[in-house]
Order: C-alpha cells, then sequence, then structure tokens
C-alpha cells in the first residue's frame, strides 16, 4: 500500500511563505506596469499665437488714412513754399548780379553778404519745418499705435491667445492667425479717424462695437 507523507504546513502552496512569495510576485507586477504610467510625459498646452501687420493696419484705417492724409497736405504745401522760396532767391540773385556795374565794390560786397545771411537762415527755417513736419508725423503714428493697443488686448482675450507677433517677421503661419482686418475693423469702429477728426468724420467714442 502507497504510504501518504503528512503535509508539511511549513512548505506547502498554501503555507505562509508560499502566500508570501506571491504577494511579492503580485506586487512585483503591479509596480512594473505602473512605472510607465508615472514616467510618462505630461505634454505642454498649446500656446495660441497671433500676428498682425502694422503698416496695413495704419494704410487701412480712417485714422492711419487720416494722418497719411494730412501728412500729404501739409508736405505738398512745404514744398510749394521751398520752391516759392527758391524762385524769390534765385530772381534776387539775378537782381543783385545786374546791378552790380552800377555799385561800388563795398556796396555790392556788403548787399552779396546780406543776401548770402539772409538765404542760410531761410534754409534752415525751412529745414526745421521739414524736421518739425516729420516729428509731428511720427507722433501722430505712435499715437496711432499706443491707442491701438487695449483694442489688441481685446483680441487675446477673445481668442483666447497669449501674444501677438509682427506678421512681418513670420516666415510661414496660418491666415486665421491675422487679426489686422479684425483689429481695422474695431479701430475704425471705437477711435473713427483718431483724435483730431475731420468734419464728418466719427470720432473716438463715436462709433459702436464690432
Amino acid at each position: 500500500m502507497r504510504r501518504i507523507r503528512p503535509r508539511n504546513a511549513l512548505t506547502g502552496p498554501g503555507s505562509l511563505p508560499g502566500l508570501l512569495r506571491l504577494l511579492l510576485a503580485a506586487a512585483v507586477l503591479a509596480l512594473g506596469l505602473a512605472a510607465p504610467v508615472r514616467a510618462e510625459p505630461v505634454a505642454p498646452a498649446a500656446v495660441p499665437v497671433l500676428t498682425l501687420d502694422f503698416e496695413r493696419l495704419f494704410d487701412d484705417t480712417l485714422w492711419g488714412k487720416a494722418i497719411a492724409a494730412e501728412m500729404t497736405r501739409e508736405s505738398t504745401a512745404l514744398a510749394a513754399e521751398n520752391t516759392r522760396i527758391a524762385d524769390d532767391l534765385i530772381a534776387e540773385e539775378k537782381s543783385l548780379t545786374e546791378r552790380r556795374a552800377k555799385l561800388t565794390p563795398a556796396v555790392f560786397r556788403a548787399e552779396a553778404d546780406a543776401f548770402d545771411e539772409r538765404a542760410t537762415g531761410i534754409r534752415a527755417a525751412q529745414k526745421a519745418k521739414a524736421q518739425a513736419l516729420t516729428q509731428s508725423f511720427e507722433a501722430a503714428r505712435q499715437a496711432f499705435f499706443v491707442a491701438s493697443g487695449p483694442l489688441i488686448d481685446e483680441i487675446l482675450t477673445r481668442r483666447g491667445a497669449v501674444m501677438v507677433l509682427d506678421r512681418r517677421a513670420i516666415i510661414r503661419g496660418l491666415e486665421a492667425a491675422d487679426i489686422t482686418e479684425d483689429l481695422a475693423r474695431l479701430m475704425d469702429a471705437r477711435l473713427g479717424a483718431g483724435p483730431a477728426a475731420a468734419p464728418g468724420q466719427p470720432g473716438p467714442g463715436t462709433g459702436g462695437g464690432e
């Protein structure tokens, strides 16, 4: 008859050491499965970036057009004034040359020196006018771009974006990212032709929303 050997309570599959080995194996397996999940990098959130063509914005808005028109008007007037002054000086110089034979050398020299001094002063004055006109134009452009700031912020908030870049510095980009037309419409509605709006042109605050 086959002799049945008694089961050892300390070494059988149901013994305490056996259970410990099973628990340890399960724990190791769980750690192995969980490790890749914890090590997986988190993808960065998308950063919406918009673009803006400042020169086109200036050219396409009522305010920008008003500034450009005023600059053209004043530049044309100054150019006409310079031409008239130049013609007068040429005529005066010609007259002095024609009268030279009738004048003593001392008198001619005195009149010639006076003419040169007056001509130099006139040229300096006209140059100062041109510089002042340029500075006025640049100041008007700066005021235009400063006024656009709050409206740019409004579009940023509405679109959930975080920044606006100069479109001229972008190599490639989606057309949907460009806000030039959107901002131009908003500026026309809110600011019109600017602080010094011409008669019949809407000024700041007279327009509606978008």
